[in-house]
């Protein structure tokens, strides 16, 4: 049985797009860790629920309410949290958008825009701008990417041209911090079975005539455990990259789905 250890003590874990799901668990499971943690996200009620979850399992959170895709707002984030901490550890790139479900060739670009805006361009903005505090500290960037980069289905085309250019944004920074002390990698899940995806299972029961069951059958198939990684499975893994366990770690894709690819 999984016990907490104090892999992340004292650490500033700057967590960007934290909601229900991965963002929630990657929050809780860093506090459990001993790290102290930056809530970053749009919504400052929905914040401040989750700060107090984290306080709660005797963690210390910095809540900052901002829109990632807007740069005053990303300064605002890495100016926050150098006045509350001093310094900051480990930047994970979490927020993400999803655009029309539908063959590349259809969508909109106005879509597939906005959503390299969020899971592109402000990881890289973020990235830039926290350097110089992740030089100091020798510290990392977590991008949290998806095993959608090793599908062809076309409802993921659109997602999988963000999450592509993600890799590869990973992989450059990777070689162009490495020389200041900066790791970076990548973290790709596939399904998460939390409650977005679980929702997204109820649509798919539905429409097909079956239940939530069948579908997760279906989707757990292809693993090699026969399951899906929860949530806190995911974030656990994710912060291994951000513990002094991985100080020999950059540039590399870390997929945790339960054994469904072998890369």
């Amino acid at each position: 049985m999984y016990r907490p250890v104090p892999l992340l003590q004292d650490k500033v874990i700057v967590i960007s797009g934290v909601g229900p799901g991965l963002g929630h668990s990657l929050s809780i499971e860093a506090a459990r860790m001993g790290a102290r943690v930056v809530l970053v996200s749009r919504t400052r009620k929905k914040l401040e629920k989750l700060a107090d979850e984290v306080r709660a399992e005797g963690g210390t959170a910095l809540v900052v309410d901002a829109d990632i895709t807007d740069e005053e707002q990303r300064r605002r984030i890495v100016e926050q949290t150098l006045v509350e901490y001093g310094r900051a550890d480990c930047l994970i790139n979490n927020a993400f958008a999803i655009p029309p479900m539908n063959p590349i060739s259809t969508i909109e670009l106005d879509y597939l825009r906005a959503a390299n805006e969020t899971n592109v361009f402000a990881p890289l903005r973020l990235s830039t701008l926290f350097s110089d505090a992740l030089e100091q500290s020798r510290g990392s960037i977590i991008m949290l990417n998806s095993c959608v980069s090793y599908s062809s289905q076309p409802e993921y085309s659109g997602y999988k041209l963000s999450k592509g250019a993600l890799q590869h944004l990973a992989q450059s920074l990777a070689t162009e911090l490495g020389p200041r002390g900066i790791r970076v990698n990548s973290v790709a899940p596939s399904y998460v079975y939390e409650d977005i995806n679980k929702a997204y299972f109820d649509y798919l029961a539905q429409k097909a005539g079956v239940t939530h069951e069948d579908i997760y059958r279906e989707k757990a198939a292809p693993t090699d455990l026969r399951r899906l990684a929860g949530p806190e499975e995911v974030a656990r893994a994710t912060l291994f990259l951000a513990s002094d366990l991985a100080t020999a770690v950059t540039g590399q894709m870390l997929t945790v789905d339960c054994g469904e690819f072998h890369r």
